[in-house]
């Protein structure tokens, strides 16, 4: 089975179960600052887990899910290549329940597609469960053919599934196929975990039971309603169906490692022996699928978390082909690869293409022209045939100056028989961000900015100094160093006014002019501990420079963009408002200033009440109208922190730090930039106050004129409400609940009498069929009933075979205003042991319409794919039926 058929079939089999199919949801977890990437399958459906989300209808889900597992408690990457089932990104199938079904179903629906739709062999499966899971324990022995000596019991760390250090998590039962050729269950546990390490005994679906919700301390607290979250590796279960031995060898990977082949040429070996000869190509394979996807989902190569992870493994791709003697860029062809095999199913890859291709050559061309002299440099520190440790200081000028991650120098060190000095890489690394005060380092960071080319990189031998004047001037006459290219033009400017993205506060944007020309400066970053700003020409001509020129500028930001200073003191009076009202627990998780809005991540479990919401909105409105002095000053570390001043929790500072005080409200350390009195904010209005994590909130505010321009929108919204409803703005709410009420009423009125005509309905529908029944009375009932929104199809059906008697029944079912379909079908008892169910009979009708369905023998629902096709579906179920039971033929 080819794995689009695979995955094909997971998701149709959940359909039938009624279950929703979303779409995977995104490589970067929404609003979700406590993960890096998606790990697993539940990330999307966290909030509804925690109850933070309003549970959905169904309360059911079947997904493929993309993930990346790279960082944190879930990192692969030093696996990848050397081991045959381990990968940076995967694909992982899952079935969801919110608070409906639990472990018997999950166990059923488990076994059934396994040993039904895949057709593995039962006499393989093994199941393990939680030591202290009795009920997952006993409902494996009474729901399928697993024996206990196949069944095992094993501890937290096989056997409770988390997503992360906090958030939901449970215990969870997992599923094993035995490929050994001489199989004997009476294996001790040590004996079946070595088995599984030797991939022998292969795990390949994880079912958790999600019952807790862990806080950072540890508490695992219960989950609203028990739930079910399932993930099965699609790559593993390919290489069982594919019979290959490794998830390398299956469809997935063999079109890149072909690829790659052809772009080495050189040959990629399968023959077991042959293992260790072909990392190379299944790094490739596997680093050439992670980058695809990161990129597709908005990812860009930098040298700041994500980004950084996304540059980490690209160019431990490019070593690798390196090694292998080739000298031009190969990853982007695999990349297109991946586009060319994949983007049937997840179309952002196509739609993308053109960024995935030029983003990764570009990368893989920056790192090659510094690899070489990256190479030698590690050549030197150490060479082949040695021992010892490399001193921290090169592995960090590796990274800084050649461009070669951490990661990758460990991986080498290994290889060659070193250790690396971490700590003193660490306080190398500590120095430099010191030294650089905050500063985004960036090796080529142009890219995500629109700028590559000749622009990536200060050109070398640039010994400018910088002064970041930004503070108090955003128009000022300096010096700078330029150099262009492709119509594009960088500044180093000797006294800079331009704020450089950090602390959550955006990039500045403005203008640099010269004699006779001026530029619109759009992309500002790091390098070298300096900030360039680049753009494109907005007047003038000015000549390309193959060199650095140096010239008189004036430099000027744009001074709409710095609507973002009154937005970055309402944050900081903000996080002092929320402390103060709920508590010292209260603590920044992130945040974003922009020109037009704020927004802040705060830890505080569960959402603010009307008061609270209230309270803080008029305590930030009081700060503002006290027009308070908002004082900047440069401190010693220790001092500024023993005086009170709150720092981001996990952000590393130097020993002289940046402090913004609103005397007597707020202390923060902070390298953004302020009004200078807290009136200057002018306005404030809390927008929205969410829910984005187990224990994370976030508010959206905004102030000055957006704030303004808010409440007169407002205002006109009420005023046209108003005139609609033909009442005064202060009468809005009153003639709402008239309304609402009455809506109400006439709903309850028109499915009091959908539900009596779905009653006659059904009593026309059987006695149309009475006059069918053969001499035992048996009879085939057929046709159409439309009924009211949310009639329980289980109770239908129940009415349908009790007026039956004797025979079998497939109705097409048409809910009334919601456009929607489905079959029903019954079959009497007499009738189920002449081998007539109605799982069989819907099924049937199901699938000539295009769809699917499924049940038990007495009852059964599916759906209509095609509503013009219904008839063709009856039509089906009843010859069917007439071929097991002739007298059902008629009717």
């Amino acid at each position: 089975m080819k794995a689009d058929e695979l995955r094909q079939s997971f998701i149709s089999y959940f359909e039938r179960q009624g279950h929703e199919h979303r779409p995977s949801g995104p490589l970067v977890p929404a609003d979700d600052p406590t993960l890096m990437f998606t790990n697993a399958g539940m990330v999307q459906f966290k909030g509804i887990f925690t109850g933070e989300t309003e549970r959905p209808s169904p309360p059911r889900a079947v997904t493929s899910q993309k993930c990346l597992r790279v960082s944190g408690k879930h990192n692969d990457l030093e696996e990848v290549g050397r081991t045959a089932r381990h990968h940076t990104f995967f694909e992982m199938l899952g079935n969801f329940s919110f608070g409906d079904y639990f472990k018997r179903d999950a166990i059923d629906f488990a076994w059934e597609w396994v040993t039904e739709d895949l057709g593995l062999e039962p006499g393989r499966l093994w199941a393990t469960v939680h030591h202290d899971d009795d009920d997952a324990f006993k409902l494996w022995l009474e729901r399928t053919a697993i024996p206990e000596s196949r069944l095992r019991r094993m501890g937290d760390k096989d056997n409770f599934w988390q997503m992360g250090d906090t958030g939901p998590c449970g215990p969870c039962s997992e599923l094993h196929y035995d490929l050994r050729t001489e199989r004997d269950d009476r294996i001790t546990d040590a004996q079946f975990e070595a088995a599984g390490e030797a991939d022998q005994i292969i795990e390949f679906w994880n079912l958790v039971f999600m019952q807790f919700d862990r806080a950072p301390d540890g508490t695992d607290t219960p989950l609203p309603a028990p739930s079910i979250d399932t993930g099965a590796g699609l790559e593993r279960i390919a290489a069982l169906l594919q019979g290959v031995g490794t998830n390398y060898h299956t469809d997935l990977f063999l079109p890149i490692i072909e690829a790659a082949e052809e772009g080495l040429g050189i040959e990629y070996s399968r023959a077991p022996e042959d293992w260790d000869d072909g990392v190379a190509f299944r790094v490739l394979a596997d680093h050439a699928r992670a980058v695809a996807f990161l990129l597709a989902d908005g990812v860009f190569p930098s040298n700041e978390k994500r980004g950084y992870v996304l540059r980490r493994i690209l160019r431990r791709a490019v070593r690798h082909y390196w090694l292998l003697g080739r000298r031009d860029p190969l990853l982007h062809d695999l990349v297109g690869v991946v586009a060319n095999r994949m983007s049937a199913t997840f179309p952002e890859l196509e739609a993308r293409r053109e960024h995935l291709l030029s983003t990764t050559r570009a990368e893989e061309e920056l790192f090659l022209s510094t690899i070489e002299g990256g190479m030698r440099e590690i050549d030197r520190a150490m060479p082949q045939g040695g021992s010892g440790t490399v001193a921290g200081d090169v592995a960090f000028k590796l990274k800084d100056t050649y461009g070669i991650p951490e990661d990758l120098t460990g991986l080498i060190a290994r290889e060659r028989g070193y250790g690396v000095d971490w700590k003193g890489f660490d306080e190398a690394l500590e120095a430099q961000r010191t030294r650089s005060r905050g500063a985004v380092e960036s090796t080529g960071a142009t890219a995500a900015a629109g700028f590559g080319g000749g622009l990536t990189i200060i050109p070398s031998g640039t010994d400018a100094k910088q002064e970041f004047v930004g503070y108090g001037d955003l128009e000022i006459e300096t010096d700078c160093r330029r150099w262009s290219g492709d119509g594009r033009h960088a500044f180093l400017l000797e006294r800079n006014p331009f704020y450089l993205e950090s602390g959550g506060q955006v990039s500045d944007t403005g203008r640099v002019a010269g004699d006779g020309w001026a530029v619109d400066i759009s992309a500002v970053w790091g390098a070298d501990d300096r900030t360039v700003v680049a753009g494109s020409l907005a007047e003038g001509a000015l000549p390309e420079a193959d060199g650095v020129v140096e010239d008189t500028v004036c430099a000027q930001v744009d001074p709409a963009r710095r609507e973002t200073e009154r937005n970055h003191t309402a944050t900081h009076l903000l996080h002092a408002a929320l402390r103060n009202r709920l508590g010292e627990h209260v603590q920044q998780a992130g945040s974003l200033v922009a020109p037009d809005r704020l927004r802040f991540d705060f830890s505080h479990r569960g959402p603010l009440t009307p008061d609270e919401r209230a309270d803080i909105e008029a305590e930030v409105t009081e700060a503002i109208l006290g027009n308070h002095d908002v004082d900047a000053s440069q401190r010693d570390y220790d001092e500024a922190i023993a005086a009170g001043a709150m720092a981001l929790f996990g952000e590393k500072y130097g020993d002289i730090v940046r402090v913004i005080e609103v005397p007597g409200l707020s202390l923060e350390l902070c390298g953004g930039t302020h009004v200078r009195t807290t009136g200057q904010v002018g306005t404030f209005r809390i927008v929205s106050e969410t829910g984005v994590a187990a224990g994370i909130r976030r508010i959206e505010a905004v102030t000055g004129q957006g704030a303004y321009r808010r409440e007169l929108e407002r205002d006109r919204l009420l005023t046209e409400l108003a005139d609609r409803l033909r009442c005064q703005p202060s009468d809005l709410a009153l003639r709402m609940d008239r309304l609402l009420e009455e809506r109400d009423a006439l709903a309850e009125e028109v499915r009091g009498q959908r539900g009596d005509a779905a009653e006659r309905q059904l009593e026309t529908l059987l006695a149309g069929a009475a006059g069918a029944a053969d001499a035992n009375g048996a009879r085939f009932v057929s046709g159409r009933l439309e009924v009211p929104a949310g009639t329980d199809l289980g109770a239908l059906g129940d009415r349908l075979r009790g007026g039956m008697g004797s025979g079998a029944a497939v109705v097409h079912v048409v809910f009334a205003d919601e456009d929607r379909h489905a079959f029903i079908s019954v079959v009497s008892d007499d009738l189920i042991r002449l081998g007539v169910k109605a799982g069989d009979l819907v099924r049937v009708s199901s699938r000539a319409t295009g769809s699917g369905g499924g049940g038990g023998a007495r009852f059964a629902q599916g759906g209509v794919g095609d509503p013009s096709r219904t008839e063709d579906g009856l039509g089906a179920a009843r010859a069917w039926a007439s071929e097991r039971v002739p007298a059902l033929s008629g009717g």
